[in-house]
């Protein structure tokens, strides 16, 4: 079976604790609703990143959080790029998939949708 990426990243207003782990959240539940054949026993391993004024938890918590216990995660830090997006989580999702690159669905948030404008899908109207 092949492996795919699947990317993802949101902002927060400020660095603590529960700001992160709701972040993280709400992240990896888009990711899991965009992209409904994904499960967690497909998922070889997630690496998240954040930005240097991001210090108060781990992304990956919120990952156990929601039952990613036996999926191999990492955390680390985005180099500190000049005029780079301020307070950004970013994640990295290996999927085991035999889903086309173009049949996976990035999702980026808050902020973050200006990193991959070219990613974002029109929202429904209500």
């Amino acid at each position: 079976m092949q492996q795919r990426g699947v990317r993802g990243a949101t902002t927060i207003e400020a660095d603590d604790k529960e700001r992160v782990l709701s972040a993280t959240r709400e992240l990896l539940l888009a990711i899991l609703a965009s992209n409904p054949d994904l499960e967690t026993d497909d998922i070889a391993s997630a690496l998240f990143t954040v930005t240097d004024d991001i210090a108060s938890a781990y992304p990956a918590r919120a990952a156990r959080q929601l039952g990613w216990d036996l999926v191999p995660m990492m955390c680390a830090r985005e180099i500190p790029v000049a005029d780079g997006l301020p307070r950004c989580l970013r994640v990295l999702i290996h999927w085991n998939t035999e889903k086309r690159q173009d049949e996976i669905q990035h999702v980026y948030l808050r902020g973050a949708v200006q990193l991959r404008p070219d990613l974002q899908r029109p929202s429904p109207r209500t």
